[in-house]
């Protein structure tokens, strides 16, 4: 059974979009199975950058089949821009490449308007998200009133269902949000027209993802996000609106855990996030400044900056325990050349005891104190190395020490931003 996971293992943005790109090559089906459009990965291959947020990574191979499974909630509009972008750039040329499951929850209008109204009412109390109506669309899923991708190729169906939703939705733009209702005749034809133009797309995907597993196809599930952005297992309330573990595999794309062969957490060597909540390790400083800067370190949706701070092999442990890693994949080592000494976080101090977990309560989490280990950096650049032992002595201890730290093996160590500058030490299936 030739199945992998690849999930973010701490805050997002850990280069998940090079990763599941560079293994794509090697796959046959690529599955993301939760989220939206609130998060952007970034491709690049020669020279070229590609930035998508819905269509899986592994669009850029044209025999690769990449599907948009029932755990996400999709934006049309956006599926649709992508898929003129990277038309325009050569890419995406068949639409049989991508599958969108008939099962999965749409964006509307007014879960946009909800988002960014509820942001502005919060003012610095706010969560962060990024106002593209995530939040609420799994809000609607849950509540049993939301609307599926199916159901754009129903019209009669869309109407009712739309109609239904903006009695009440209306009432919250109006009198909560202050601003004009929305038509529900408008966005119905809005999104019968966006059902005409994905029809072609629009698939029981379960079926397929299941059929490809039992008939040997080397099938590649994507995350986005990061675990400690998980709606249960994350920074609460600071987190995203859905299960970015790898065990919501399961029920985002309907297989069995039995079909799970591997798991890889994508590990940034450094550490970053977005938005509002703790960061024990963050370096409100010019070094904080130098990685942001180096990395460049700003959102691929947003383009805000990221916060930058040292690894926390706290967090990175508390993600391998929820998602069971097999293998690390570990991302940007280059940005840290040059930098000395390195600092890793193996604990925290909290209350004048040590601990290794991530308290549940925020409050607990915002005032730990991280208990470091110094490694020596170094100086040589690494975007040619090609092989574990191209690297230097100090960036070799530095992968030993998390192999350590975590007992998981680091199979694949990203060196720069392309494709070719990767060290594969292990296959991925």
């Amino acid at each position: 059974m030739n199945t992998l996971v690849v999930v973010g293992a701490q805050w997002g943005d850990e280069g998940k979009g090079k990763i599941v790109d560079l293994l794509t090559s090697r796959a046959d089906v690529v599955v993301r199975f939760q989220g939206g459009s609130n998060a952007g990965h970034t491709l690049k291959v020669a020279g070229e950058q590609i930035i998508v947020h819905l269509v899986p990574s592994g669009i850029l191979h044209p025999d690769t089949l990449n599907i948009i499974a029932n755990g996400m909630v999709v934006d049309p509009a956006v599926v649709l821009e992508e898929k003129e972008l990277l038309r325009e750039k050569g890419h995406f040329l068949n639409d049989q490449q991508l599958m969108i499951s008939e099962r999965a929850h749409a964006i509307l209008p007014y879960h946009k308007i909800i988002d960014q109204g509820r942001e502005e009412l919060l003012g610095n109390a706010k969560i962060g998200t990024t106002g593209r109506g995530i939040g609420p669309a799994y809000e609607d899923k849950a509540a049993r009133i939301g609307i599926r991708l199916g159901d754009l190729l129903r019209p009669e169906t869309l109407r009712k269902r739309i109609r239904g939703a903006l009695e009440e939705k209306n009432f919250l733009i109006e009198h909560r949000f202050h601003r004009p209702k929305l038509d529900p005749d408008q966005v119905t034809d809005q999104y019968l027209e966006y059902g005409k133009k994905l029809e072609p797309h629009i698939a029981d995907v379960v079926h397929v993802v299941q059929q490809r597993i039992e008939g040997g196809s080397r099938v590649l599930f994507e995350g986005a996000q990061g675990t400690l952005l998980d709606i249960d297992h994350g920074t609460y309330p600071f987190v995203t609106s859905s299960n970015v573990v790898a065990g919501n595999v399961c029920c985002g794309a309907g297989i069995s855990p039995r079909h799970i062969k591997r798991i890889w957490g994508v590990v940034k060597a450094y550490c970053t996030r977005v938005g509002e909540g703790g960061f024990p390790t963050e370096l409100v400083n010019e070094l904080g400044e130098k990685l942001r800067a180096i990395g460049g370190e700003f959102g691929a949706t947003t383009g805000r900056p990221r916060r930058c701070g040292w690894l926390d092999l706290v967090l990175v442990n508390h993600s391998l325990r929820i998602n069971g890693l097999t293998g690390i994949a570990l991302t940007k080592m280059d940005v840290l050349t040059g930098i000395s000494p390195l600092k890793v976080a193996t604990a925290y101090e909290l209350d004048g005891q040590v601990i290794d977990r991530v308290p549940a309560d925020i409050n607990d989490f915002v005032r730990v104190i991280p208990v470091y280990r110094e490694l020596k950096g170094w100086d040589e650049p690494l975007d040619t190395c090609r092989s574990y032992e191209d690297l230097p002595k100090n960036a070799r201890d530095y992968v030993d020490t998390i192999e350590h730290l975590t007992g998981v093996p680091v199979d694949l160590i990203s060196v720069g931003p392309s494709r070719e500058q990767s060290i594969l030490r292990k296959s991925a299936f």
